[in-house]
């Protein structure tokens, strides 16, 4: 059957970080479907810049755009990030790692951490990120490639990247125009023109009276939701209830120690810190809630723990966390902040940009704009915001910062069913749930729970298979196993010098 209808015109207003993604990714997928893509940036509009952080799906990304990481760490300042180090979450003084890795070796069907349970409950206190691969090169400043076949689970590590996110953006803006045949226009939106019946949009005309039609959009205006929210009428979800930081104050500053291989997030007395080590820099903010402490105290606070000198003035930013009622609308698309906000904790705002333009590629259009592909749209990326929102919650509720009024107010709340079930279900004998659409996997929510130490009540008892002088050997194994790997290992200054080779 041949294809009728088809769009010949895509329209992404707003650049950043989520406009290039989105051109550049789209240019190498519809290469030959002959659409003519547009982005419209207005040089009146500075961008958020401060999502520096990634997870490891940024990789996939590099692949699908024909870049290497090589490439990108070069033209952005970028580093290694092996995971997240959370300080003072679970009470001031201790810290725990989240690692993009495997714990342990798994046994006759039976899960790892069941056997570290059991041995818990026998009195050994060896924490679980002993048995991590990721968090023992973190903890070292140590990176290396990770194997392609690696013989067992304990060598199975991923890694993400920081970057400067000015940086990145410039990076894709050159490739998709210069390479892949994207038109890019300076200009500022001042009037969005819609069909009279259909309410679909139709245009754009800018500050110098230019008119930019298409057949498709792609909101990426920001906060403002310029197309989304503003001129189609999408409302909001806001889950500052659940999730109460709704500002944050940022300030880069000289390095003045070594370049980890790792973010760092430090809870403080309103919210938590963000560290974020660049080549040429850290990133710097604290993400707090504006009823728990005033703008000029949390800016003062930031200043306070800078490690070395300032390099710019402050950037204060507002926000709701939350997503719009829709992510599409008739026939515009919302990416980004323009979609929605997810503070960022587990530096999920890239993926989701991520996530959301290669799910418009899977049930990419025609001009009859087939209702049913707009509802698996929304329904799927509706419950990947839910699933990376109750992680984040697991966060606040499990703290013990007793005696703060924040943190004692965010582990009183309310919390949604199905992160109800899977803490209720890890708690009875360390039962791992995986709903559909779980952006994190379970070594990352076990890295929370053991983190805060949640310790279910019981282990599996098929993990009583093997007796403790059985259990005590693999153990052991694993542990000199894990310290051999790491002699292979380079240090995280050496494996970036090594990428420029």
């Amino acid at each position: 059957m041949a294809q009728t209808n088809p769009v010949r015109s895509l329209l992404i207003v707003g650049g950043g970080t989520a406009g290039w993604m989105a051109a550049t990714w789209l240019a190498g997928r519809l290469a030959r479907q002959n659409i003519q893509i547009t982005v419209v940036e207005s040089p009146d509009i500075r961008t958020v810049g401060v999502g520096e952080a990634t997870v490891p799906a940024i990789r996939d990304y590099f692949r699908d755009i024909g870049v290497t990481e090589a490439e990108v760490m070069a033209a952005t300042q970028g580093t290694v990030k092996l995971g997240i180090e959370f300080r003072d979450w679970k009470r001031e003084g201790d810290s725990f790692f989240h690692p993009f890795g495997l714990y342990g070796m798994p046994s006759r069907g039976v899960a790892f951490h069941q056997f570290w349970l059991k041995r818990r409950a026998e009195g050994d206190a060896t924490p679980l990120a002993a048995y991590s691969l990721c968090t023992q090169l973190a903890m070292a400043n140590q990176m290396m490639d990770p194997p392609v076949s690696p013989p067992n689970d304990l060598g199975v590590f991923n890694w993400a990247v920081h970057f400067d996110a000015g940086l990145y953006a410039q990076f894709l803006r050159r490739k998709a125009t210069s390479e892949l045949g994207v038109t890019h226009v300076d200009g500022t939106v001042v009037e969005v023109s819609k069909h009279p019946e259909t309410g679909f949009l139709t245009g754009v005309t800018l500050k110098e009276g230019r008119v930019l039609e298409a057949d498709l959009f792609i909101d990426c205006s920001g906060f403002r939701s310029l197309l989304l929210g503003q001129q189609l009428g999408v409302g909001y979800e806001d889950w500052t209830h659940l999730l109460p930081c709704d500002r944050a104050v940022a300030m880069p500053c000289e390095r003045d120690g070594p370049l980890t291989p790792y973010t760092r997030s430090t809870a403080l007395a309103a919210g938590w810190q963000w560290r974020i080590p660049l080549q040429h820099r850290v990133g710097n903010g604290y993400v707090y809630s504006s009823r728990h402490i005033s703008d000029d105290e949390a800016t003062a606070t930031l200043i306070s723990r800078l490690e070395g000198r300032a390099l710019a003035e402050p950037n204060l930013l507002r926000f709701q966390t939350g997503h719009r009622h829709r992510f599409w609308e008739k026939n515009c698309i919302a990416l980004g902040l323009a979609a929605g906000f997810m503070e960022p904790l587990e530096s999920t705002s890239i993926v989701l940009v991520q996530s959301g333009v290669e799910r418009l590629g899977a049930l990419f259009p025609t001009l009859d704009f087939d209702p049913a592909l707009a509802d698996e749209y929304n329904r799927i990326t509706t419950l990947e915001y839910e699933r990376i929102r109750d992680f984040l919650l697991l966060h606040y509720f499990a703290n013990r910062r007793e005696g703060e009024a924040m943190w004692d107010q965010v582990r009183q709340v309310t919390l949604p069913e199905p992160l109800v079930h899977k803490m209720r279900m890890f708690a009875s004998r360390g039962t791992m749930v995986r709903y559909e659409w779980e952006s994190f996997h379970d070594p990352s929510w076990l890295s929370m729970y053991a983190g805060f130490e949640i310790t279910p009540r019981a282990y599996d008892p098929m993990a009583d298979y093997f007796t403790k002088p059985e259990l005590d050997s693999a153990f052991s194994r694993m542990r000199a196993a894990i310290t051999r790997a790491r002699a292979l290992a380079m240090s995280h200054e050496a494996f970036l010098s090594s990428l420029k080779a």
